[in-house]
């Protein structure tokens, strides 16, 4: 028989997102429940209704705020 491995779990020690991120998601939750979120440049594509995109939109904010946040999916 052969051994089996240990599987270290790793701790996570620091946050995945800065405190100035989790505002800018936070600002745009609340855009979103108002109605005032939109979508695109300069807002010519609608309001905001998705949960997700709405948080998509405030780490973008973010982001271009400089915060820490982790870059983009591909």
């Amino acid at each position: 028989m052969a051994a089996r491995k240990k599987h270290s779990r790793k701790k996570h020690s620091s946050r995945k997102y800065s405190k100035g991120a989790s505002k800018s998601v936070k600002s745009a939750m609340h855009r979103r429940k108002k109605g005032t979120l939109k979508r695109g440049k300069s807002g010519h594509g609608g309001k905001v209704k998705s949960r997700k995109q709405a948080i998509a939109i405030g780490l973008s904010e973010a982001r271009k705020k400089g915060a820490k946040v982790p870059k983009k999916r591909k």
